[in-house]
């Protein structure tokens, strides 16, 4: 059972953080998509801001991915073993 509470508040984590980041990730976003309907080139730091913040939500994304996986092992293996007692 602690297993089970602890990939999904792994997972809750990932999420908080993903939703975070999006949000910080939003604010250069917009200013890049202001420089590309102004067709301006767009400010370097924006680009960069924006490709970190998006290289950080796929790390997070990857990793929640991972635990659910783990998650799915640990909840089919428990139910195997409700299957065997029966």
């Amino acid at each position: 059972m602690f297993e089970e509470k602890k990939y999904k508040d792994e997972i809750k984590k990932c999420r908080a953080t993903i939703e975070e980041i999006e949000r910080k990730r939003s604010r250069s976003q917009s200013a890049l998509v202001q420089a590309i309907l102004l067709q301006e080139e767009p400010n370097e730091a924006d680009v960069e801001w924006f490709n970190k913040y998006t290289g950080e939500i796929t790390a997070c994304r990857n990793h929640m991915a991972e635990v659910q996986k783990k998650l799915d092992a640990y909840m089919s293996e428990k139910q195997n073993k409700k299957k065997k007692k029966k």
